[in-house]
């Protein structure tokens, strides 16, 4: 809208050429400055947000497998899980991956700018899906601290697990994964190999048994 309303002052002193009047400068100061500025950062507003979605990320076709598991019902991996829950949704990738420093949200821009550069000029777009996989990684850990932005280590629940507790000066300091064999399991559990997925498979069948059995085991 901005940049309609900007048009018939520009093009009004293209044609007329009036003089340069103070009501002339003013009205080409609102043309040539105010309302494209005001443009330029609605559409990058815009755009930055549309980065958050799901649907964003699933555009590079290196993705593809992330996506379809995300949206796969039957899927019980962690990144599945979390987009089913509404506070995830259609955003869980950008809400899982998030900065959550003080600076967070440039950080996260600018790290996933890295990717872009990856996969445009890093040879990933060339790839198929099975030559990319084993690729794919993060540029640095994950870290729980992700995990703890809604899994505090406050709440009831998470207290109530033998584990957590046991566990909570290794995972504030990362030395054990929240997403790991023998905790809550991988988020992409298809990209990792084929000795990791056996293992975790391994690791999981306790955990179903006591489940199946009525035992009080829990992911949360």
């Amino acid at each position: 809208m901005s940049v309609i309303a900007a048009l018939p002052i520009l093009i009004h002193y293209a044609i007329r050429r009036p003089p340069l009047t103070p009501e002339t400068k003013l009205r080409l100061a609102l043309g040539l400055g105010l309302l494209p500025l005001f443009a330029a950062g609605s559409s990058t507003q815009a755009g930055l947000a549309g980065t958050t979605e799901r649907e964003f990320c699933g555009s590079c076709h290196v993705m593809d497998l992330h996506v379809a598991d995300a949206n796969d019902l039957s899927s019980d991996s962690l990144a599945a899980r979390h987009s089913r829950n509404p506070f995830f949704g259609d955003r869980n990738c950008y809400v899982c991956h998030a900065d959550y420093g003080m600076l967070g949200y440039p950080v996260t821009k600018i790290n996933g700018m890295k990717h872009v550069y990856s996969y445009y000029l890093g040879g990933f777009r060339s790839l198929t899906m099975d030559e990319a996989l084993p690729r794919l990684h993060l540029f640095k850990p994950y870290e729980n601290l992700n995990c703890m932005q809604c899994h505090s280590g406050a709440g009831k629940l998470w207290r109530e697990i033998p584990e957590h507790l046991a566990l909570k000066p290794e995972l504030e300091q990362n030395l054990v994964s929240c997403a790991s064999v023998g905790c809550h399991g991988y988020a992409h559990p298809f990209s990792k190999s084929q000795a990791d997925t056996a293992l975790q498979r391994l690791m999981d069948e306790p955990l179903h048994a006591a489940t199946q059995g009525g035992g009080h085991a829990s992911s949360h």
